[in-house]
């Protein structure tokens, strides 16, 4: 009997371990590789207010920033007044701890966003927290300051109509970002795109990022991207009319593509929100609005605006694009969808969804594909060449913030908590 318990803990043990060995952190918006998708299996396609609900923990104020998952920490942020929260939750739904970030908050086009709409990033040790007037701080998982600046001071007064929400990227130790802004004129576009060492906070490189946009469009509220081709990482940073490839060592411009916003067509009032996808030998860029989608191939040089896959002719606005399996997602704002072959462009499939505004970007964990609505309803589709709605589940809270997945569970951030949901065992 003995060992048959001795045989049956082990067992156990070793299926934790398993279980455990095949958890993904999220530490950044997009997840583990930077392109929305969950390699873990098992996730809740249904729940309710109460079904499937491991937890929920309310939430001292508002933000679109999507939380980040490192082990058993939690880390969102959240206005509270005019302070900027960086919170830190244990995976059990309890706070461990809070620190303000910085003071001035500013509500942007009524209930759309705040201050507090970049999402932290980690790297298991350390947290990075950037608001959307310029402040960047640096903590470490206890809570511990480490190192706090103003990207205002340094860099020039942000002029952007709704706040810099563009969220860093972290890679080795190293945090990249794009703050592209200017003033609504007929002056060309001078963005800047940076480089710090994420222990310090010192600057490792600058490039000015000059383009022809003008007036609104010099406005860019989209993400930079890190994207690994072929054994070379290099940056993407997108906004003001142009995909703009960067050396990752000194900033330096290696490609660009134009005809995002046509000269024959200007629009002026095209900036970007949602950044771009990457997969394997394929960049799929965004634009807004009325504006295309764009598969473009990441080996060019210069101006790579002729090297395309294929143009499709309707683009998401918000939510960013999601690539699983050849297979290209775009969630539009209005929830429709489109399905498209990401070799050719070729369109798969359009169909209608959840009729309300969408503003996370979708995520893909275990075939399926979960796109929220800003009403809280959660619509879960099969990923394949087949429309197919598995699920549609509603939590009766505002949502704007991307979930994330981690050791099992989908976390939704609304407006008012923090959702924990996780099958029943």
């Amino acid at each position: 009997m003995k060992r048959l318990l001795s045989l049956s803990a082990s067992i156990a043990m070793l299926m934790t371990v398993a279980s455990s060995a095949n958890a993904d952190n999220w530490p950044s918006w997009r997840g583990p590789k930077g392109n929305g998708i969950s390699s873990e299996k098992g996730i809740a396609t249904k729940w309710s207010k109460t079904e499937n609900v491991a937890w929920k923990t309310p939430l001292p104020g508002p933000a679109g920033a999507s939380p980040v998952v490192w082990d058993d920490k939690i880390f969102l942020t959240a206005a509270n007044g005019e302070d900027l929260l960086l919170l830190c939750y244990g995976t059990d739904g309890k706070e461990k701890w809070r620190q303000v970030i910085a003071k001035g908050n500013k509500d942007v086009r009524g209930d759309e966003g705040n201050s507090a709409s970049n999402s932290p990033v980690t790297d298991g040790k350390h947290v990075w927290t950037m608001m959307a007037n310029g402040i960047l701080a640096c903590h470490t998982f206890d809570g511990k300051e480490v190192w706090k600046l103003n990207l205002e001071d340094r860099y020039g007064k942000f002029n952007i109509q709704f706040g810099m929400t563009s969220t860093p990227i972290l890679d080795n130790g190293r945090l990249y970002l794009q703050m592209i802004h200017g003033a609504w004129s007929k002056e060309p576009s001078k963005g800047v795109v940076a480089c710090l060492d994420g222990a310090t906070g010192k600057e490792l490189w600058k490039h000015n990022r000059e383009t022809d946009a003008v007036d609104e469009n010099k406005h860019s509220y989209a993400s930079p991207m890190m994207y690994d081709y072929s054994g070379k990482k290099f940056l993407l940073t997108h906004g003001a009319d142009y995909l703009i490839a960067h050396d990752i060592s000194s900033g330096a411009e290696l490609f660009r593509c134009g005809d995002l916003n046509l000269k024959t067509k200007y629009d002026p009032t095209l900036r970007f929100v949602a950044s771009p996808a990457c997969a394997d030998g394929i960049i799929v860029v965004p634009t807004a609005k009325g504006g295309p989608c764009v598969g473009l191939k990441p080996d060019g040089k210069g101006d790579v605006t002729q090297l395309r896959f294929w143009t499709h002719a309707k683009t998401p606005d918000v939510p960013s694009p999601l690539i699983v399996d050849g297979l290209v997602y775009l969630g539009m704002h209005d929830g429709n969808l489109y399905c498209l072959d990401q070799g050719s462009g070729e369109q798969i499939y359009f169909e209608r969804g959840h009729r309300q505004r969408h503003r996370a970007s979708p995520v893909y964990a275990d075939g399926n594909i979960y796109m929220v609505a800003r009403d809280g309803v959660v619509t879960v589709v099969k990923a394949g060449k087949k429309f197919e709605v598995v699920s549609t589940n509603e939590i009766g809270e505002s949502i704007s913030a991307s979930p994330a997945i981690s050791n099992g569970v989908l976390y939704l951030r609304s407006f008012d908590s923090l959702w924990a949901i996780k099958k029943a065992n």
